[in-house]
């Protein structure tokens, strides 16, 4: 089924899923969970945005659960993030949140990549891309009991909306798969660390 570099993409989904996954890990030691705590928050940050995405564009079972690759990628991140946990908290909160960029933008681009492989539409296509990168975001809050962070933070899906329709946009115009996923990943990236670096927030309703 796949037209595209498959293998470049999977290389971008493993990078990606690495990097949610210390970031998943962070956020669990932090709220003070145990070894398995940070394990799950670990692994459901790095995944769950691509299991649903499979889910939603008819991969079943998810690509997650089939093979080895990305459940241990994921769980390498959250044991070296466990275990080396004072090292990465000792990591400039700037570097942190590139890190956090940088994660977001590579599943954010193959998540939209995916979907037109599957001959999704554009919009559909921009929607997966999203939903790829800031889905695991939100099964992540959830799971510690907080309000989504893609509901209230910095430009966390808007930036992964940007880079799916910029690659879809790219796509369109027949340019290839590794460079409007540079264009698209550049996007994103840019425009999380921007919003963060800003204090950019979307526009909240007036109640008063």
């Amino acid at each position: 089924m796949a037209t595209t570099d498959t293998s470049f993409f999977r290389a971008i989904d493993l990078a990606g899923t690495f990097v949610l996954s210390i970031q998943g890990a962070s956020i669990a030691a932090v709220s003070g969970l145990d070894a398995l705590g940070v394990l799950v928050i670990s692994l459901a940050t790095a995944m769950g945005g691509g299991v649903i995405r499979d889910i939603l564009v008819g991969e079943h079972p998810p690509e997650a659960l089939r093979g080895w690759p990305l459940v241990t990628v994921a769980l390498l991140g959250g044991i070296l993030t466990f275990f080396a946990y004072h090292a990465v908290e000792q990591i400039p909160e700037s570097l942190l949140v590139v890190v956090d960029a940088v994660g977001l933008s590579l599943l954010a681009v193959s998540g939209a990549e995916k979907a037109l492989e599957y001959k999704l539409t554009p919009i559909a296509a921009v929607m997966m891309g999203a939903i790829s990168g800031a889905g695991g975001f939100t099964i992540r809050d959830i799971l510690l009991a907080q309000i989504p962070a893609v509901l209230r933070v910095d430009f966390l899906a808007t930036a992964a909306i940007a880079g799916a329709a910029v690659l879809v946009i790219a796509r369109q115009m027949q340019i290839g798969p590794k460079m409007a996923a540079l264009l698209g990943g550049a996007v994103c990236c840019i425009l999380r660390v921007v919003a963060v670096w800003q204090h950019w927030h979307l526009p909240t309703a007036n109640l008063h």
